[in-house]
């Protein structure tokens, strides 16, 4: 079980527990590089023109300034001031930044991953943290971008979920075209409100969004209903076309959002099944995103919400008239790890690296020790040795404390053993040669 952080939203792990967050970010890492990404960092603060340019998180973002200024007087941060500096609340607008900046030593379209701590000033509660760390894919292109990028995120999401030690989960996926050219359809022309109506129907209800439709975009009651029925629409499989063109409704953008979502759909259906639904109900709240969007939940820990999320934006980048669509997906790996902790749904086999610890005869025998140390390490095997030459006894208590399986032994003629001091066994062992079984060299985080 996690511990409760003494600063609220601000996680911090044990020793074991950091393991099976290493464990989560080492395999996150693996996947996306086989599938071609490069890894890039940007800096944690950016602008805060930058950061409010889309969507409606001003009241999220936490601004920066100095304590002192050169007069000696305390920074006052002007929130007007689009030039005064926040800490990033996701790594996608930053991202954009970075790509019209280094556009030109960039090739396109240019495969990214990036993991980094974001910061945003909510109210902290299970799943919701106010400094963690996210995981997120993205590929961007120059002047266009293949809708092929936006099935391919999907699966290699989905391929990197399930490497996870982690419940079964569900990519719920959407279209902004889709929804957007259906509400132009029914004749409500403020697409963007609807969205963001929409985008409250788990939280407050199917009654209370078709009254915010009514009393605040002017919806009917004809059109709030259509509405709430397309929002209704959830399949595995690409049915959801026929049920949406069921509804009677006709719209070139409609048609477009219907196509594009069902290649996503058929695409996972056949590679990744039983991992996707296509699911009309979701919105996602920033402004930037044009068509694909996806959020993700796990079964059994939807309450959890969205541990996954993101989709196509077309225009969050742009220099000029050069444009750089793009299509990204983002793992909150903190909520995740949170989880997993408090549930105990994975741990570490053990609380530290170390695989070995030699022990010491007498306090001059340490450097004859180290010696030994540094063949176990040239070999993979992590060592520590002891720093007092205490009773063999306490040696090897101190490993069991230390979570060390195995102590090493070196008696007054040379002769090596070690031992095993969860089973007792001690057996003749030299250090050139000697290796733990694969389960004991490394850390393994085990599934409960």
């Amino acid at each position: 079980m996690a511990r409760t952080a003494s600063l609220s939203g601000f996680p911090e792990w044990l020793p074991q527990e950091r393991l099976v967050e290493l464990h989560v970010l080492d395999t996150l890492r693996k996947t996306f590089e086989l599938h071609g990404f490069s890894s890039i960092e940007t800096r944690a603060v950016e602008t805060v023109g930058q950061l409010l340019r889309k969507g409606e998180i001003d009241k999220e973002v936490y601004g920066l300034s100095r304590l002192q200024d050169d007069e000696g007087e305390a920074a006052k941060s002007d929130k007007a001031d689009p030039n005064a500096l926040a800490l990033h609340f996701d790594l996608t607008v930053p991202f954009a930044r970075y790509v019209v900046e280094n556009a030109g030593y960039l090739a396109f379209p240019f495969r990214r991953y990036q993991i980094q701590k974001v910061w945003r000033g909510e109210r902290p509660q299970e799943g919701r943290a106010r400094e963690f760390t996210q995981a997120d894919i993205d590929v961007v292109g120059d002047g266009e971008l293949p809708f092929r990028y936006d099935v391919e995120i999907a699966l290699v999401i989905a391929e990197a979920l399930s490497a996870l030690p982690i419940p079964d989960f569900r990519l719920r996926i959407n279209n902004r075209k889709l929804a957007e050219g259906f509400y132009r359809g029914i004749g409500l022309t403020d697409t963007a409100g609807v969205l963001r109506s929409i985008d409250k129907l788990e939280k407050i209800g199917a009654g209370r969004v078709a009254e915010l439709l009514k009393s605040e975009l002017g919806a009917t009651d004809e059109q709030a209903g259509l509405a709430l029925e397309l929002a209704s629409i959830r399949t595995e499989d690409t049915s959801f076309v026929q049920q949406v063109r069921a509804l009677g409704v006709t719209d070139e953008l409609l048609e477009e959002g219907l196509n594009e979502l069902e290649q996503v759909i058929q695409a996972a259906v056949q590679r990744a099944p039983g991992k996707v639904v296509a699911d009309l109900s979701i919105a996602r709240g920033l402004d930037y995103y044009t068509g694909t969007v996806v959020e993700t939940v796990l079964v059994g820990h939807e309450q959890l919400g969205s541990i996954c999320s993101g989709g196509r934006y077309d225009a969050l980048a742009s220099k000029g008239n050069r444009k750089f669509p793009g299509v990204g997906l983002s793992i909150g790996v903190t909520r995740l790890v949170s989880r997993i902790l408090s549930q105990e749904l994975a741990t570490a086999s053990r609380s530290v690296p170390t695989a070995v610890l030699v022990a010491l005869n007498t306090d001059d025998s340490w450097s004859a020790a180290q010696d030994i140390a540094a063949q176990l390490r040239g070999r993979g095997i992590a060592t520590e040795v002891a720093a007092k030459a205490e009773k063999f006894g306490k040696q090897i208590k101190f490993a069991d404390r230390r979570g060390i399986p195995f102590v090493w032994f070196t008696d007054d003629d040379g002769k090596h053993q070690v031992k095993d001091i969860r089973t007792g066994e001690q057996v003749d062992a030299d250090p050139a040669e000697w290796t733990p079984s694969e389960e004991d060299l490394y850390v393994r985080v085990t599934t409960a």
